[in-house]
């Protein structure tokens, strides 16, 4: 859980390219070279000369710099620059003891913890277990499962475990026994 604290901590200038994006790419003094190209799915996008480009999961400078190094092959120190013209999948799903389940965007260039989505998703109902809420995490195709006690948070206690959401997370909030 601390990694995922640690990675949430990240600014806005640590965005890593993801499926769906609308990358606008712009390389120094060769117009031609210059294009608005969207992420697919495998994370890749496709540049003339160079072909298929893997920038899915990596930060803009280090996307910046593997276009530059492929590039050089076919231009002189190339100088690229990107720009996110269009986010693509920054959703939560929130599920469970919730007012209202569903999906929610995460806010562009910002980020969503795990108290700011209950509160988005209306609070909790009345039979919600608040202290076992789940979240579920994809890293690296394997799920990772993080239990948080939502309770303390909402009382300002322990709010270093308010972890920052990814897209595609899911936040669960099961049903109290009690």
């Amino acid at each position: 859980m601390a990694a995922a604290m640690r990675d949430g901590s990240k600014s806005k200038l640590d965005y890593k390219v993801s499926a769906a994006d609308l990358i606008a790419v712009t390389v120094y003094e060769v117009p031609e070279m210059n294009r608005r190209v969207r992420v697919n799915a495998s994370g890749q996008v496709f540049l003339p000369l160079v072909g298929a480009v893997d920038l899915g999961g990596k930060s803009m400078g280090a996307a910046q710099s593997l276009i530059e190094k492929k590039l050089a092959a076919y231009v002189v120190k190339p100088q690229v620059t990107l720009f996110i013209e269009e986010y693509g999948n920054r959703r939560i799903s929130v599920m469970g003891e919730v007012q209202r389940p569903g999906t929610y965007a995460i806010p562009t260039e910002s980020r969503m913890t795990i108290l700011e989505a209950i509160s988005t998703a209306g609070g909790f109902t009345p039979v919600a277990a608040q202290d076992k809420a789940r979240v579920l995490r994809y890293v690296n195709g394997s799920p990772v499962k993080y239990t948080i006690d939502v309770r303390n948070l909402a009382k300002g206690e322990n709010k270093e475990e308010d972890m920052v959401l990814e897209p595609n997370d899911v936040v669960f909030v099961p049903q109290s026994l009690f």
